[in-house]
């Protein structure tokens, strides 16, 4: 892999550990990280109570060139999202009745490397 895609990795691995801290100061239990499946994966999968949150972070150095990391999650993503959180709740044994939820955690590193986190719940 060349420089740019290393460097690429290294802001989304940081940008994940971030979500998963401000995740857990908010009240939130991790469950999972990186859940894979032949679908595809989950970035995130988050427990409150009797809420299942499932989680795609989206970080970005710079937001001016392509719009914000939220931004980036369209219709696609979203649906694919969808089918691998179906997935998920099979290979788990979860039934219908359990309360899911979409969010979004967006993550922004300025210029000074200084991160800034915005969750988005029920991004979609």
């Amino acid at each position: 892999m060349n420089r740019s895609g290393d460097r690429r990795m290294d802001v989304g691995r940081s940008g994940e550990a971030l979500a998963v801290r401000h995740l857990e100061r908010s009240g939130y239990e991790i469950a999972a990280r990186n859940w894979r499946c032949r679908l595809g994966e989950i970035d995130i999968v988050a427990r409150r109570g009797e809420l299942l949150v499932f989680v795609e972070v989206r970080t970005r150095s710079r937001t001016e060139r392509f719009g914000t990391p939220s931004e980036s999650v369209d219709w696609r993503k979203q649906a694919r999202l969808r089918n691998i959180v179906r997935y998920y709740l099979l290979a788990h044994g979860l039934d219908d009745a359990t309360t899911v939820r979409f969010d979004v955690v967006d993550i922004r590193w300025n210029a000074e490397g200084q991160p800034a986190i915005r969750h988005v719940p029920n991004a979609f």
